[in-house]
């Protein structure tokens, strides 16, 4: 069983969240262990009509913020990596600092200690100069950085389009297939 951490922290972008969480519950070998910050909250009222414990059910394990010392909290607990989706910038400087004060910032530090796959869907626009410094920190240390854009090769029509993209390119990174990804194709 191969197990992935998927943390939602204080920006925009939940649904594509949720589209990881769905589509990672098709996958049987696969196990989601989820964390959520108090910003990440507040973003799932803002952005969704479901609530927490609606999108909690969507995962396997889910851990409290507060939890420090939570199976995902120690590199011997054996995850493929994690997923911020979304990623606020308040936590990028966490992990880029090494700030771990809570569960979501000490699951990522673990990662990347353990040499293991940390992939941020970076959320703000326009960056600034501090972003992109935090960013490339961690570029630097293996994170990858997936701020989560739009693309139109695959004739996106409609929102929900343009989300299964994003969602598929995550779990692209992990090897999984999303059967509603749709790659380029120049041919077509």
């Amino acid at each position: 069983m191969k197990r992935l951490i998927i943390g939602i922290s204080g920006a925009s972008g939940v649904p594509i969240t949720i589209g990881v969480l769905k589509a990672l519950k098709e996958q049987p070998d696969w196990r989601t262990c989820l964390v959520i910050s108090k910003g990440g909250e507040k973003t799932i009222e803002q952005e969704t009509d479901l609530s927490l414990e609606e999108i909690q059910a969507l995962a396997d394990e889910v851990y409290d913020i507060k939890n420090i010392g939570a199976a995902i909290a120690s590199g011997t607990y054996k995850t493929e990596g994690m997923v911020i989706v979304p990623c606020s910038m308040k936590t990028v400087a966490g992990i880029a600092c090494g700030y771990s004060d809570n569960l979501l910032l000490r699951a990522a530090d673990v990662v990347l200690k353990e040499r293991r796959k940390l992939v941020l869907v970076a959320r703000e626009t326009p960056f600034n100069t501090i972003h992109l410094r935090n960013m490339l920190t961690l570029s630097q240390m293996g994170a990858i950085i997936m701020p989560p854009m739009q693309t139109y090769y695959n004739l996106p029509e409609t929102v929900q389009d343009m989300t299964d993209h994003i969602t598929g390119k995550i779990l692209d990174v992990f090897g999984i297939e999303f059967h509603r990804f749709r790659r380029w194709n120049p041919g077509k």
